[in-house]
């Protein structure tokens, strides 16, 4: 059944403001609704702080230009206690909210590549660039996340689990160019054989633990191969972000069963109302590239374009709201 959801990022800054995300998700996404993040909290509730709050054996703190790892050694750090702290409160209010729930409930992570382009090393620079500090990175974060999984699953016991795992720099990873930290130089390419096997202990780790896993990235070039090829079952893209040379990998997906999330509404109120209409037949229009319709088109998920923690809080709900009546819509 054609679906509707969001990508992750709501807006609001502060407790009060998470409840009430959490509210609007669950009331506007019945089929699909999410774990909300707050990032306008500050550097302990975006989504790499999220992430790293979860990673399994490496301590972490925050510096000026981002967070750093500390390694195994010494104690938790106050800020990744913090981190650990606020994702531990939003899981307690995600489980007060939706109980009773069953069905499909969407969490989000960093994945492994955007984590290693975003996180620094203890003595510098980013993981990205050293082989070894990457390998073990991937490897602790899926180790944590199965027990993140198993955490929300307890929570929420009956929701059929997926994870999203967000890789908006890894076009940019395997393309080299993310800057070193002087900001002159890029961080060498990682071809896709070799950017593969993190990708793959990360989706490996979600299925084993009874999830769905579906990557994210809403850059230009998604690279959904890979993607596919390393273990996602399906795929979230933004449809003005997309590359006509994805469309046959997602026609295939979608032939398959295999889930595809697309990112159709704007993260921001336009000028001018924007009504359903307009956006399923949108949507029609891309799957008739695809040389689908939309009984052959069954997995589908229509979500807002990324990026929502930036939008008024009205439109966030207008945004989701529309997504769930564009579902309805494409529904044979």
């Amino acid at each position: 059944m054609i679906a509707a959801t969001g990508i992750g990022s709501m807006p609001g800054d502060d407790t009060a403001a998470y409840d009430r995300a959490v509210a609007v998700v669950l009331d506007e996404l019945p089929d699909l609704p999410f774990v909300p993040e707050l990032p306008g909290r500050g550097a302990h509730a975006d989504l790499t702080a999220r992430t790293l709050a979860m990673v399994a054996e490496l301590g972490a703190d925050l510096q000026p230009a981002g967070w750093r790892l500390t390694g195994h050694s010494g104690p938790v750090g106050i800020d990744h206690r913090r981190a650990r702290s606020l994702l531990a409160q939003d899981l307690d209010t995600v489980e007060e909210l939706s109980q009773g729930w069953s069905g499909a409930f969407k969490l989000q992570v960093t994945g492994p590549w955007t984590l290693a382009a975003t996180v620094e090393r203890p003595r510098g620079d980013r993981v990205l660039a050293d082989r070894g500090a990457r390998h073990e990175l991937a490897e602790s974060l899926a180790e944590g996340l199965r027990d993140h999984v198993a955490d929300v699953q307890r929570r929420i016991p009956d929701a059929r689990l997926v994870v999203q795992v967000d890789e908006p720099a890894l076009p940019a990873v395997l393309a080299g160019r993310v800057p070193t930290a002087s900001g002159f130089h890029r961080h060498r390419s990682v071809d896709a054989p070799g950017a593969s096997p993190a990708l793959e202990w990360v989706f490996a780790a979600v299925t084993g633990s009874g999830a769905t896993p579906v990557a994210h990235c809403c850059a230009a070039e998604a690279p959904v191969g890979l993607l596919t090829g390393a273990g996602a079952v399906g795929v979230s893209v933004d449809l003005d972000a997309l590359a006509p040379a994805a469309y046959d990998d997602l026609a295939g997906l979608l032939e398959t069963g295999g889930p595809v999330h697309l990112g159709v509404v704007p993260t921001s109120a336009p000028a001018s109302p924007l009504s359903d209409r307009s956006v399923t037949e949108r949507v029609l229009r891309f799957l008739d590239m695809l040389g689908l319709d939309p009984q052959g088109a069954s997995s589908l998920v229509v979500t807002p374009a990324c990026g929502l923690a930036g939008a008024d809080p009205s439109w966030a709900r207008q945004a989701l709201a529309l997504c769930r009546t564009v579902a309805a819509n494409l529904r044979p």
